[in-house]
């Protein structure tokens, strides 16, 4: 989409969140109590909606082959398990990534565009992606500017995410907008809002790099304006939560909220991810409870 076509009103007169209604809803939303055969479907389907990632400055080609054989075989002594969705690591590593998910079906995504800070020159963001894609990544997730947005300079941060979906091309693009730092719920939908209409495939809430990752009420009204958008424009967009999610509990909670607020459709890794390695630990440990009614120390199973 053209920046020129876009209105910089359209981002100002976003609509007023309801911090109360918002806390409401979530409530709600969590006192759901869900079947023993649903939860397993669900903690299978959230499984399969999770990035495994390494994101650190110590990580090696050893480290990420070694992330990629989890990916691979997450538990060899439990049947029927899903594949993750990705890998996600520095652009750097994503040549050894993609070499060791060749025959698999888990794609293989990089952070880029100066992560987790964004404060690097935008050519050589836009650089970062363009190495990042050569090297084979099927995923970007870029992070917004979030100094320009918060001094209201909106047109600048759509038109840095448009610049970025040109050069990512048919690589899906995941949106960071690193929402501890907005402030605001009100921020957060038109952070939302302005990712969507500049092209991101996904909208994601943190890094992970802050003190505060994915909240629920955050992650709510980031699903709400996904249902706006849609009803607006009939395009479908993916929503990742990341930080903070560790546990079973949580991540199912976070599948309800999906469900009652934009439908089954979304209830698919082409459209929902978790950004929590340390998730699939404790779902392994729930669903070999499920099916031993044992349940297995944390050590039981690999941490990367």
């Amino acid at each position: 989409m053209e920046a020129q076509n876009i209105q910089i009103t359209d981002f100002i007169h976003t609509p007023v969140i309801d911090q109360i209604g918002i806390n409401d809803r979530v409530a709600r939303f969590n006192s759901r109590s869900i079947k023993k055969d649903s939860k397993m479907a669900a903690l299978k389907l959230a499984l399969s909606m999770i990035d495994l990632t390494t994101l650190e400055g110590m990580d090696t080609a050893g480290k990420v082959r070694q992330l990629c054989t989890k990916a691979k075989n997450l538990h060899n002594g439990t049947c029927d398990l899903p594949s993750v969705a990705a890998v996600c690591v520095y652009p750097a590593m994503v040549r050894v990534a993609k070499k060791e998910l060749t025959v698999s079906s888990i794609n293989v995504a990089s952070v880029a565009t100066g992560f987790p800070s964004g404060q690097t020159a935008f050519n050589t963001r836009l650089e970062e992606v363009q190495f990042a894609i050569e090297e084979g990544a099927d995923e970007v997730d870029m992070v917004i500017s979030r100094g320009k947005f918060l001094a209201g300079k909106y047109q600048a941060v759509f038109d840095e995410i448009a610049r970025t979906k040109e050069v990512c091309g048919k690589t899906h693009l995941k949106v960071i907008l690193e929402t501890s730092e907005l402030s605001t719920l009100d921020n957060v939908r038109r952070a939302s809002e302005i990712a969507m209409t500049a092209g991101a495939d996904f909208i994601k809430t943190s890094t992970g790099k802050t003190k505060c990752g994915a909240t629920q009420p955050v992650a709510l009204v980031m699903l709400e304006a996904i249902r706006d958008f849609y009803l607006k424009t009939n395009k479908k967009v993916g929503m990742k939560p990341a930080g903070g999610i560790s546990d079973s509990k949580t991540a199912i909670r976070y599948l309800v909220m999906v469900k009652e607020t934009l439908g089954k459709d979304w209830l698919t890794p082409d459209l929902f991810r978790f950004g929590a390695s340390s998730l699939a630990n404790d779902i392994l440990m729930q669903i070999t409870k499920q099916q031993s009614g044992v349940y297995q120390s944390a050590d039981y199973f690999s941490k990367d």
